[in-house]
């Protein structure tokens, strides 16, 4: 006698079943991997955005030193997230010798906020500058 030649019905059981918790486990991941592209991408969004800023802080000689200046992103840049800025400019570095038309080294701190699923998220940027010193300057450092 001859055997038929298939699958049985505990093997088709079986199969279903591995293939079941495989597709289980796949959508988990799947799941998974798109809440962190889409934290990401507000943490990209926020990256990019504090990049521009600190161009916009490096340039800017009119920067208040020692003084703490902030504000929000428009909704329209940030693509409606909810983001701010914090920035402040010290001097980092004095020339050994203080006088008019030395160099020092100012250093801008820049904190960039920014809300994600009801938690407030920050990232800190420092970056450095030169800065040629005037008889105001000279003053404000001199004094304690």
């Amino acid at each position: 006698m001859r055997r038929r030649r298939g699958f049985t019905l505990l093997e088709m059981l079986v199969a279903t079943v591995i293939m079941a918790v495989a597709i289980v486990g796949l959508l988990s991941g799947i799941s998974g991997a798109l809440r962190n592209a889409a934290r990401l991408t507000d943490h990209d969004r926020a990256v990019q955005l504090g990049r521009l800023r600190m161009n916009e802080l490096l340039v800017d000689q009119g920067l208040p030193r020692d003084a703490v200046i902030g504000g929000e992103f428009d909704p329209s840049q940030s693509g409606g997230l909810d983001a701010g800025w914090r920035a402040r400019l010290t001097t980092f570095e004095k020339p050994p010798a203080l006088g008019a038309g030395q160099i020092s080294i100012d250093r801008v701190e820049l904190e960039i906020w920014w809300m994600s699923g009801g938690q407030r998220r920050t990232f800190t940027l420092d970056a450095f500058r030169p800065h040629v010193l005037t008889p105001a300057d000279l003053a404000a450092l001199v004094t304690p």
